[in-house]
């Protein structure tokens, strides 16, 4: 066999078929192959023939012109990683494994969807630094091709050598897209690789570069910037501002005013929400002008209230401030410019404005004329802005007070943008209170804000009012949403104490047909789900048992 493939590599792929059946017929001493094998070790006149003929029928049969090789990829990078334990590499099969299977009609059953813990599986592995198994590569990039949701987690999963893969099936190019880690990345220190890049490279490049520079080096990134600026598509200005939001400080100043000139109405925007972040720029200093002229402490009864009056016009500072003139559909343009005029202004001059009280207090006084509603809406927006959780804690109110009558707006998705800036154990407490006040059907975008797995004081008041709505016969199916955010985000030790809602409950009189029994099959799965995340979680512990991973360093 060696002899033969020695004698193939040698043969000249280009000696037509009718030149081999010749010499065949004719035998190689009277018709020898005119281009015959060469080098050390060939094989003889006949077996060289024997060897051309068995080639070309390979060939034939397979339909393919002779052609050059394309030359072997570079190896993969090596990932110093260590290897996941052999249980969690298995878990990871049986979940990718799982992503391909046909989706069953409809939400139903007791066993858990494997699918929806992907993601937290990619996330413990992650944050136990465990490198992916080689064999998997594959299916991981599909899975993260499917869904948008898991390229971050599976990418950093992945690491080098799911990039190295990457590169050579063009269906997973998302991953050197969208791979900060791909683009090619001069060192910060090398201020000509950066510039030649910069100059240079694809925008996606030129994006991840701007962001790592930004990231080490806020002015460097800034300086960057300003040398192609006024060269840039609108577009692109405005992908590189956003930029600007990671490390954002008082020097950035000067750029952003710059940035309020700009021809397009997007990038001025975003450079005047970036300059209102920054409390002590020259544009929040213009809009707390501007909104405490329009809104002030009224004292001629006894006590204390709010009093606006609201702009006359949008000019043409204002409008370079970032002050939209034309309103949305159904929307007064005096309370549109109010509302943006007081979102646009620092927070702590409503402090010193109102004599120094605090935002509970200043929220609590009463406001003339119904402006209410419109002044504390632009107030959260505001609290959300700059990041400030006293403001936040007053718009929020206290938990128990039903959304309609609290202190700011009853928008849950703003309550839950408000409550995203509170650390996350107050957050986990207020919205525990908050379902057990007035239930889940209000609940579901505030419970998406609160961290996983949720505090035991949360996940106990979901259970409780999920137990409620069970004994009261509730339409089941207006509860799949939090039942499935629960499998997700519940702490598993709370699988235990879920037992005694797994049986079917007696029905009571009007409840929906069917119900005892779906409720019985939503605890069960969420129980088994539980009960699967504990496991999952003990299998990535590094002293797991068993722990090998099939695929080495150089697997790939």
């Amino acid at each position: 066999m060696s002899s033969t493939a020695t004698s193939t590599a040698a043969t000249p792929v280009h000696t037509p078929w009718e030149e081999l059946v010749t010499s065949a017929l004719l035998g190689t001493d009277r018709r020898p192959l005119r281009a015959g094998p060469r080098g050390a070790g060939a094989a003889d006149g006949p077996a060289a023939l024997l060897d051309a003929a068995a080639l070309h029928t390979v060939r034939r049969r397979a339909a393919l012109l002779p052609a050059s090789g394309a030359p072997a990829p570079e190896p993969a990078p090596a990932d110093p990683r260590p290897p996941l334990p052999a249980a969690a590499r298995r878990r990871l099969a049986q979940l990718l494994a799982d992503r391909s299977a046909p989706a069953a009609a409809g939400r139903r059953g007791t066993a858990p969807d494997l699918t929806e813990l992907i993601p937290q599986w990619l996330a413990s592995a992650g944050a136990r630094g465990f490198r992916a198994p080689a064999d998997l590569l594959p299916a991981l990039l599909d899975a993260a091709r499917a869904r948008t949701d898991l390229r971050p987690a599976v990418l950093e999963f992945a690491g080098p050598r799911g990039l190295w893969l990457a590169g050579l099936n063009p269906e997973w190019r998302f991953a050197l897209r969208t791979s900060p880690g791909h683009a090619r990345r001069p060192a910060v220190e090398d201020p000509e690789a950066v510039r030649r890049l910069w100059e240079e490279g694809l925008f996606a490049e030129r994006v991840a570069l701007l962001a790592a520079v930004r990231a080490e080096d806020p002015a460097a990134a800034r300086e960057l910037l300003a040398t192609t600026w006024s060269t840039e598509r609108a577009e692109d200005r405005l992908m590189f501002l956003d930029s600007l939001r990671t490390g954002l400080r008082g020097d950035d100043e000067s750029f952003l005013e710059v940035a309020l000139a700009d021809r397009s109405r997007n990038v001025r925007a975003t450079a005047a929400e970036l300059l209102s972040a920054l409390p002590e720029s020259a544009l929040a200093r213009r809009m707390a002008d501007r909104a405490t002229s329009c809104v002030n402490p009224d004292r001629t009864g006894a006590a204390v209230s709010v009093a606006v009056e609201a702009p006359h016009e949008c000019d043409a500072a204002m409008q370079r401030d970032g002050v939209m003139p034309v309103p949305p559909s159904g929307r007064g343009e005096r309370s549109w410019w109010l509302s943006q005029l007081v979102e646009a202004g620092p927070l702590a001059v409503w402090g010193e404005r109102f004599g120094g009280r605090s935002a509970q207090e200043i929220v609590a006084l009463p406001v003339a004329d119904g402006w209410g509603p419109e002044l504390h809406a632009a107030w959260c927006r505001a609290a959300v802005r700059q990041r400030d959780p006293d403001w936040a804690r007053a718009l929020l109110g206290a938990p128990s007070t039903p959304p309609a009558n609290g202190p700011g707006t009853a928008s849950l998705a703003e309550r839950s943008k408000l409550l995203a800036i509170l650390p996350p154990a107050e957050r986990a407490l207020w919205v525990a209170d908050f379902v057990a006040a007035h239930g889940l059907s209000e609940a579901f975008q505030l419970l998406g804000v609160c961290t996983v797995p949720w505090a035991g004081p949360l996940g106990r008041s979901v259970v409780d009012a999920l137990d409620i709505a069970r004994d009261a016969g509730s339409y089941p199916w207006s509860f799949s949403g939090v039942m499935g955010l629960a499998e997700r985000c519940l702490d598993p030790a709370e699988a235990g104490r879920l037992e005694v809602l797994t049986t079917t409950p007696d029905e009571p009189e009007g409840a929906s047909p069917g119900a005892g029994g779906y409720w019985s099959e939503a605890f069960q799965r969420l129980v088994s789900t539980l009960r699967l995340r504990a496991a999952m979680d003990a299998e990535l512990t590094p002293d797991a048992p068993d722990g090998t991973d099939v695929g080495g360093p150089g697997a790939v």
